[in-house]
């Protein structure tokens, strides 16, 4: 009976020490979906501080020179807030699919309980 015990206490710390490693996995898997959509956030706030560089500039130069050097600014402009717009949309994107609940780990622990409730089932 002790031996069985002591089977039963070996594995059950194993399981344990596996559904922790687990969840350190899927926590580091998010926290780096997570870094990389905070780089698009970070691409897309110095993309609209280049709009807001580019445009000033283009208004003087288009106030100076009344519409040669000033269209090509805003032109330069027009793509910089694209380039800003699509960051934003893509890096958005990439933050709603961050989970920061270990979802697998949850769930194999409640498979784990189940099992420890009724082991023979």
């Amino acid at each position: 009976m002790g031996e069985l015990l002591s089977t039963v206490t070996s594995d059950v710390q194993q399981l344990l020490r596996q559904e922790a490693e687990l969840a350190k996995a899927e926590i580091r898997e998010e926290a780096g979906k997570a870094g990389k959509a905070a780089g698009m956030f970070g691409g897309a706030g110095f993309a609209g501080y280049m709009v807001a560089v580019l445009l000033t500039l283009a208004a003087m130069f288009g106030l100076a020179n009344v519409m040669d050097l000033g269209w090509a600014a805003l032109i330069v402009t027009g793509v910089w807030a694209v380039i800003g717009l699509i960051l934003y949309r893509r890096g958005r994107a990439r933050m709603r699919t961050v989970s920061p609940k270990p979802e697998q780990t949850i769930q194999t622990l409640k498979e784990d309980m189940q099992w420890a409730r009724h082991p023979t089932g």
